[in-house]
């Protein structure tokens, strides 16, 4: 079978804690990023110091009504009981989502683009987009081309600058385009780069809750 969806709402509380074998220990804290412009409700999930403007990134086939919505990251603080505390704290994002409702999701399925199948997929395989600039967001299909400066130049404009200026923070970061005034948010994506799932929540009535990628920066709790 494809890969099963986690724990999602332990990720998202603030206090779950969980170790790794090594003694390595995190601490959840949620991090709000502020809210989302979706003109048209059709999201996309990408590395966007990569693939924004490239066109290689489809829409998921699940749209929203067009509106701003939150976003925020489940961010661990990661440390070792027998260190003392580092000077500089040690953060992850561990996930990322896009709220659209407030109701409790109850069921999840994996984020698709208009080319992929989840009948094809085989055990413990997924979906979702790959990473090669240590870097997630989500933005509106309408900003697929909205952030020439990104294209121009990685080492500057807006989505760079929103990084340095907040001393490297993981984010979440709100980033408008100066010429076109779209949005995005970005963050940094976990360990770093590698390839990750989106999953869409849904409420008991079937409606969207949320948009959450998984960073695979915390082991499940049990």
């Amino acid at each position: 079978m494809p890969m099963s969806p986690r724990d999602y709402t332990w990720l998202f509380t603030p206090g779950s804690t969980f170790a790794y074998e090594s003694g390595l220990t995190g601490v959840i804290h949620v991090a709000g990023g502020g809210e989302l412009d979706l003109p048209t409700g059709q999201v996309v999930a990408s590395d966007p110091f990569v693939y924004l403007g490239s066109g290689d990134i489809a829409p998921f086939t699940v749209s929203v009504p067009p509106g701003r919505y939150r976003v925020e990251a489940a961010v661990a603080t990661l440390s070792r009981p027998d260190e003392p505390p580092a000077d500089r704290p040690h953060l992850r994002v561990a996930a990322a989502r896009l709220v659209i409702r407030t109701e409790p999701t109850t069921t999840w399925e994996l984020a698709l683009r208009p080319d992929q199948d989840p009948a094809e997929l085989g055990d413990d395989e997924f979906y979702g987009y790959g990473v090669d600039a240590g870097t997630g967001c989500f933005y509106d299909a309408a900003a697929e081309e909205a952030f020439p400066e990104v294209q121009e130049d990685e080492d500057e404009g807006p989505l760079w600058d929103a990084f340095e200026n907040s001393d490297w923070s993981p984010g979440p970061h709100l980033v408008t385009s100066p010429s076109t005034g779209h949005t995005l948010v970005a963050f940094t994506s976990g360990w770093g780069d590698g390839f990750y799932p989106t999953w869409i929540g849904r409420s008991a009535s079937g409606e969207v809750t949320c948009f959450l990628t998984d960073f695979f920066v915390a082991p499940d709790p049990f």
